[in-house]
């Protein structure tokens, strides 16, 4: 295969790398939108759907899994438990150690923010017959694990290149 040809290129011939940041701008701007209404920022909906996942993180923690800088998910933090949405208990081992965990008003508001974020997943893939709403979320996580996973862990991770 050549060169050009493993770079396939979008309608108008522009390079994926380019599309993909398009769409992740258009995404990102159109859940700013919705979310603001409901008093939550995107920053705020990814450290709360972290949360949701694995309530108990430590600042440090949901720093690392945000990929925001300490110093960010502080001020984050700060603000989340100063609207009610977390609230910080010391762990048993490290009392020093500060642990996050959703409150019944944060579990709430994370709700109402899925549902305004499924209205624009659906507006995103509007234009994709089912089936190809599927491939497209299974291609993304193939590329996403391409560039994360190191490159001898994909075989291991099904590698569909091998």
């Amino acid at each position: 295969m050549t060169q050009s040809a493993a770079r396939p290129a979008g309608r108008r011939g522009q390079r994926l790398t380019y599309l993909v940041k398009r769409l992740e701008m258009a995404e990102r701007a159109r859940m700013e939108e919705v979310l603001r209404p409901l008093g939550v920022t995107l920053h705020q909906y990814t450290a709360l759907s972290i949360l949701e996942a694995r309530e108990g993180l430590s600042s440090a923690q949901l720093a690392r899994r945000h990929v925001v800088t300490p110093q960010a998910m502080h001020q984050l933090i700060a603000t989340m438990e100063r609207d009610r949405l977390i609230e910080r208990r010391p762990d048993e081992g490290n009392r020093r150690i500060l642990r996050a965990w959703l409150t019944e008003h944060g579990v709430q508001v994370l709700k109402e923010c899925h549902r305004a974020v499924d209205d624009v997943e659906e507006r995103m893939l509007s234009r994709l017959a089912p089936e190809e709403a599927v491939a497209f979320g299974s291609a993304l996580e193939r590329c996403l694990e391409s560039l994360t996973v190191p490159p001898e862990g994909l075989a291991r991770h099904g590698d569909r290149t091998a």
